[in-house]
């Protein structure tokens, strides 16, 4: 099933190649940490079809933290790049880098339960690597942190400006991801203070396909769900809110805070409003499968009631006013996880 699912995502790399300029990386060098990630793997799919177009990068470099599976291997393993394997809070594994026109920050999980699991090491990715990273930046190079929307947690009104943050404890459940990605944001602005072209884009929520089996997120998870065990359940009762971001949107942003942002952190979400019970009956009715709710239950403990982020910046600098619906990215994600799942649906 390999190539349907690289026919998925190469859909959609043609789709950010077409929306914003990447000619600019031509005969750049280029480093992505977190390259097995979903944005991880979405970046190089563009590098990928750049190196296709004879518009290739000098250098690509990808970190890896794992082996890359496939389908997945095939945007990171291309002619130009090299994959690097290690870890990444390790200095003697940070000092063979070596130096980039650019980079790209993406390592670390973005899903809670994986965030949690080891504190230290995610404190760690956010803030020692960061700084690391800088290292490896050459003169006049830029360098973009992926942050999150969890900066906002705590904060009572939502949709967020990139002017708020949050108001929630030291001590909160998941303060190991908020305060990392704080402290990430901390570090870029410190550089940029010497003259460093370093942004932050606060991500809320990107989904899509190009997920590795198993992924915690919740709309993977759902699926997942209704493919294998034929029910959808929740574990409350589904009222927190959420706006998400389809990966090509997200991604196609990214690109051009790297290349052509003006401002120290930026918002990349979506316009979409739901909350988790709706999302969960979507679902359903898209998989044709029940969904079960509860008999009572508040929001899950430390997840936000609401993620909904203001994205008038973005439209403001770079035109960015046309988002992927709702729907029609959820029949894509959906899509990508019937083929990636489809030797256990068959068995089923």
């Amino acid at each position: 099933m390999t190539e349907p699912l690289v026919e998925i995502i190469e859909k959609d790399v043609d789709r950010i190649l077409d929306s914003v300029n990447l000619w600019g990386i031509k005969g750049k060098s280029i480093l992505v940490t977190g390259a097995s990630g979903l944005l991880g793997i979405y970046f190089l799919g563009c590098l990928r079809k750049l190196s296709a177009l004879g518009h290739a990068p000098s250098d690509v470099i990808a970190v890896v933290h794992s082996d890359p599976t496939p389908p997945l291997n095939t945007f990171i393993n291309f002619g130009g790049a090299k994959v690097m394997q290690g870890d990444l809070t390790d200095p003697s594994f940070l000092s063979n880098l070596g130096k980039f026109d650019f980079i790209i920050h993406a390592a670390g999980y973005g899903q809670p339960g994986r965030f949690m699991e080891d504190r230290v090491k995610t404190l760690k990715l956010n803030t020692l690597t960061t700084f690391s990273l800088f290292d490896c930046l050459n003169t006049d190079g830029r360098f973009l942190f992926l942050s999150s929307s969890e900066v906002y947690s705590g904060n009572p009104s939502p949709p967020y400006l990139e002017s708020q943050i949050g108001q929630t404890n030291t001590t909160h459940s998941r303060s190991c991801y908020i305060e990392g990605k704080r402290g990430g944001e901390a570090i870029c602005n410190a550089y940029r203070n010497l003259g460093v072209n370093a942004y932050s884009a606060r991500l809320a929520l990107a989904y899509g396909p190009g997920t590795k089996p198993a992924d915690k997120r919740v709309i993977n998870s759902f699926i997942e769900r209704g493919l294998l065990q034929g029910k959808i359940s929740l574990q409350d009762m589904g009222v927190a809110r959420r706006t998400y971001s389809y990966i090509s949107d997200a991604v196609e942003i990214l690109w051009n805070i790297l290349l052509n942002g003006a401002e120290p952190v930026y918002n990349v979400g979506g316009l979409s409003r739901t909350t988790i019970a709706e999302l969960a009956n979507k679902i359903g009715n898209y998989l044709n499968v029940p969904v079960e709710f509860p008999a009572s239950g508040d929001v899950l403990s430390g997840a936000p009631e609401d993620v909904f982020l203001d994205m008038s910046l973005v439209a403001k600098e770079f035109k960015k006013t046309s988002y992927i619906d709702f729907n029609e990215g959820l029949v894509r994600t959906i899509e990508w996880q019937k083929a990636l799942y489809s030797s256990e649906i068959s068995g089923v």
